[in-house]
């Protein structure tokens, strides 16, 4: 088919639809995604307005009667925006379909240099995730748990909520206002003040079955569970002071509660001082794991005994 041809039959294709994708144009007529942006792009100047679209799938749509300003970037903005992409690839981000159209329409607004720059990019930088072995700039496959988008739609709409979650001893409910929701060790996590037990809890959303808004009359105010949890805060049980090692180490990982204060200019030395549940075993257990993987270069200024007595025991049993 001609190239004359074919644009007048993709217009004709649009016209007759109310949304479209650059993935849809390719499919039906069979060409590849540069064909089908630069066919759009000459549609476009013919007079066409097309909107591009942001929602649950994405795509475009025709405004009649419409004249609509131009959207440009920088070539800086340009790369700015694919490296984000290509950063936040496998990483079990929310809103799959939305990201691919953003990609996709993104891409419908270079020229043809922009986007060689990207592919020249995207096969020279990796990233965790990312497979090196198909370095598609498009390549967002990472699927969210399934509940994931639909915590956020309600947390939107209102902060205080009812969880289901399936735990080891059976599947419970619990009634939360959500505090945060947070990405750690490549898991969703679930932070809220429990209404009913009236204290802060966290829960994976790996195990999230359900959630609904909490009923408007059985809810305490938001300044209620501010001064609930102000009450609670925990003593600081541990506090370290760490050298540039051990800095360098922290910067690599360290939990998403702890953090550090420098005490210098050029950040060579540092104060850690948090809370350790030592009656939590998992949190002891962790906390012992990560103080290994910070190394020799701290010093201990408090620390409780049971996080003491673990690290004394992992070391005399690693001892060669």
């Amino acid at each position: 088919m001609k190239k004359v041809e074919r644009i007048n039959v993709i217009m004709r294709y649009i016209n007759n639809r109310a949304h479209f994708t650059i993935s849809e144009i390719m499919r039906e007529f069979n060409i590849s995604r540069s064909t089908a942006i630069r066919d759009i792009r000459e549609i476009e100047a013919m007079g066409m307005p097309l909107v591009a679209e942001v929602g649950r799938d994405g795509g475009y749509f025709v405004m009649n009667n419409s004249v609509l300003p131009t959207v440009r970037f920088t070539n800086n903005e340009i790369k700015a925006l694919f490296i984000a992409f290509m950063a936040t690839r496998n990483q079990q981000l929310p809103y799959l379909k939305s990201r691919h159209s953003l990609a996709e329409k993104l891409l419908g607004l270079l020229s043809e240099n922009q986007q060689d720059d990207l592919v020249l990019l995207n096969q020279i930088l990796l990233f965790e995730g990312t497979n090196p072995n198909n370095p598609d700039l498009l390549d967002l496959s990472d699927l969210p748990h399934p509940m994931l988008e639909k915590l956020i739609q309600t947390l939107l709409l209102d902060r205080y909520l009812w969880i289901t979650i399936n735990e080891e001893q059976g599947i419970t409910s619990y009634p939360i206002y959500l505090l945060h929701l947070y990405r750690e060790k490549n898991l969703w996590m679930i932070e809220g003040f429990d209404l009913i037990e009236e204290k802060r809890q966290t829960f994976s959303v790996d195990n999230l079955t359900h959630v609904k808004p909490y009923p408007a009359k059985k809810r305490l105010s938001k300044k209620k569970v501010a001064e609930k949890l102000s009450k609670q805060e925990e003593e600081i049980n541990l506090v370290l002071e760490l050298g540039p090692k051990a800095i360098a180490q922290y910067k690599k990982y360290h939990p998403l509660k702890v953090s550090i204060s420098y005490m210098d200019p050029y950040q060579t030395t540092a104060i850690l001082k948090t809370f350790i549940n030592v009656n939590h075993q998992e949190e002891l257990a962790e906390i012992t794991n990560w103080l290994l993987f910070l190394g020799g270069d701290i010093k201990v200024r408090e620390m409780p005994k049971e996080v003491l007595g673990g690290l004394q025991e992992r070391l005399f049993r690693y001892r060669p």
